[in-house]
């Protein structure tokens, strides 16, 4: 037999892990859990770059990196007594600048034990809105944050 056609060793590793699911997460802003919340956008890093064109090799484009910009997580959760958020944000809006250390911390299937967590460094919220009010709806009150920050680092992962 080749080795192109052997057999794998009995050492080889061969076990499916699934991918986690994106439904069990919290939230932590300075180290303490604030809140439930139904979702929260994914976070996004975007490098630009700029074409250049070899002179004599026109068909030939090269892609230079110039700016990375960090996008703006958006913070979507039920209304509760809990004002953290609110305070903060309102603190923004007074012209009390407060960045923060948020982390976005991804558990497991059964909700107890983390497996990534994605650390926004400098976060400020930037947006605020409330949800529609009808005397007809049976809707729970669901309130929106918009949070940009500066960096962003990916912190573990773990198998399981």
């Amino acid at each position: 037999m080749s080795d192109a056609t052997a057999a794998p060793s009995a050492s080889a590793k061969t076990q499916w892990t699934d991918p986690f699911g994106a439904y069990n997460f919290k939230l932590m802003i300075s180290g303490m859990a604030v809140g439930h919340f139904t979702e929260c956008s994914g976070p996004q890093v975007t490098i630009d770059t700029v074409e250049y064109r070899e002179a004599g090799q026109a068909q030939v484009v090269h892609h230079i990196p110039t700016i990375t910009t960090y996008g703006e997580i958006t913070l979507r959760q039920g209304l509760t007594r809990s004002t953290e958020l609110w305070d903060w944000f309102m603190a923004t809006v007074a012209g009390e600048i407060r960045r923060l250390p948020v982390s976005i911390i991804l558990l497991d299937s059964r909700g107890t034990t983390p497996v990534m967590q994605l650390d926004l460094d400098q976060a400020l919220p930037v947006r605020f809105l409330g949800a529609d009010l009808r005397a007809t709806a049976r809707e729970v009150y669901i309130q929106e944050f918009g949070l940009k920050y500066e960096s962003i680092e990916r912190v573990g992962s773990r198998d399981g």
